[in-house]
C-alpha cells in the first residue's frame, strides 16, 4: 500500500487539481466513483493569507471525500508557510500540495506555479518554509521544466525530497507546452529510479489501459487523471479495479445519467440554485460527449435557468439513448 508520509493511500489513482474544475461538488462525485485520492483546485496562498472569502471558501471540505489534498500556488515562503500552516489548522485537509506546474501566464507573472522551475533557491526556501510549518503529509506537482530534457524537474525533484517532501507528482510536458503535444513518460520512469519518495505520474492518460502502460513503463507509484475524468467519473475506479484485478467494466450509459442527475444536486446544494443552473450549463455537456442527439441537447442545456430543467432535459436525453 502506497503512504504519503504516514496517510495510507488506498489505491493508485489521484484526482489531478484543475482550475475551475475540481471543486467540492465534482470532487465528492469522483470519489464516490472511486477515486483513491482527490485534489482542490488552486488555492492562493496570498488569499489566504489576507483571508479572501473568494479564496478560504476554496477550503471547503466534506468527510465522505477524504482523503483530500489541497493544492497551494504562491512564490513567497513566508505566506506559503502561513498558508500551510492554516490548512492544517482547519482540520479538514490531509495532504498539501505546491503547484510547480501551472503555466497560466498570470500565475506565471506571479512568479508561482511553473516558473518557481527556473528558481531553485526561491523553491527550496518555499519547500523548507512549508515543510516546518505544517506536520500535514506534504507534496508537490511539477512539470518537466522549460525544456524537455527534464533537468529542472530533477533538481526540483531533489531539493524537495531533501526539504521533507514526502511524495511528487510529474506532468513530463514542458511549461511551452502547455497540453499540447506529448507527454514524455520516460521522465517520469527517470524520477522513480532517482527518488526515494513516492512518484505519481500525471500526463496523456486518457483510457484505462494508459494508466497501466503509464505504471508498467516506468513503475510510478500511483497514476493522476485530470481532463479525462470530467468525461466519465468512472474513469479512475476503472483504473483501480484493471491493476488489481486485470480487468474492469465501461459505465452503461443509465449510470452515466444517474451521475448527472447526482452532479446536479451535489451543485446545487454547495452553490445555490440560481448560480449552479447557470455552472451546470457547461458542465453537464461533458459527459454526453459521442452519444446520438448530444449537439441538440448541448443546446438545451445553455438555456437552463433552473436545476429542474436540467433534470427534464437529462431524462429525456436518456429515454431516447437507453
Amino acid at each position: 500500500m502506497m503512504k504519503i508520509k504516514e496517510l495510507k493511500i488506498k489505491g493508485k489513482t489521484f484526482l489531478a487539481p484543475l482550475a475551475g474544475i475540481t471543486n467540492l461538488p465534482f470532487r465528492r462525485l469522483v470519489k464516490e466513483c472511486g477515486c483513491a485520492v482527490v485534489c482542490s483546485e488552486m488555492v492562493s496562498a496570498k488569499g489566504i493569507f489576507y483571508n479572501s472569502k473568494n479564496t478560504v471558501i476554496l477550503l471547503t471540505s466534506r468527510e465522505d471525500e477524504k482523503p483530500l489534498s489541497v493544492q497551494l500556488f504562491g512564490a513567497d515562503p513566508d505566506s506559503m508557510a502561513q498558508a500551510a500552516a492554516f490548512v492544517e489548522k482547519m482540520g479538514v485537509v490531509d495532504i498539501i500540495d505546491i503547484n510547480f506546474g501551472c503555466s497560466v501566464k498570470k500565475v506565471i507573472k506571479q512568479g508561482a506555479g511553473v516558473a518557481l522551475m527556473k528558481e531553485p533557491k526561491t523553491s527550496q526556501a518555499i519547500l523548507k518554509a512549508v515543510r516546518k510549518a505544517t506536520n500535514l503529509p506534504f507534496t508537490i506537482k511539477i512539470r518537466s521544466g522549460w525544456d524537455g530534457s527534464g533537468h529542472q524537474a530533477f533538481e526540483i525533484a531533489d531539493i524537495a525530497q531533501d526539504a521533507g517532501v514526502d511524495a511528487i507528482a510529474i506532468h513530463p510536458r514542458t511549461a511551452v507546452q502547455g497540453f499540447k503535444g506529448f507527454a514524455n513518460w520516460d521522465l517520469i520512469q527517470e524520477a522513480k529510479e532517482r527518488l526515494t519518495i513516492p512518484v505519481i505520474g500525471n500526463g496523456d492518460i486518457n483510457c484505462v489501459e494508459d494508466a497501466a502502460r503509464m505504471i508498467a513503463q516506468t513503475k510510478c507509484d500511483a497514476v493522476m487523471v485530470g481532463r479525462a475524468a470530467m468525461s466519465n467519473p468512472y474513469l479512475l475506479s476503472q483504473i483501480e479495479d484493471y491493476v488489481t484485478r486485470g480487468t474492469y467494466k465501461e459505465p452503461k450509459p443509465s449510470e452515466i445519467f444517474q451521475k448527472m442527475e447526482r452532479l446536479i444536486e451535489l451543485y446545487v446544494d454547495y452553490f445555490g440554485e440560481k448560480h449552479a443552473a447557470r455552472m451546470l450549463r457547461g458542465r453537464l455537456t461533458w459527459f454526453v460527449k459521442g452519444l446520438p442527439g448530444c449537439s441538440a441537447f448541448r443546446q438545451n442545456l445553455a438555456r437552463i435557468e433552473t436545476s429542474a430543467q436540467a433534470i427534464t432535459l437529462i431524462q429525456a436525453f436518456k429515454n431516447r439513448v437507453c
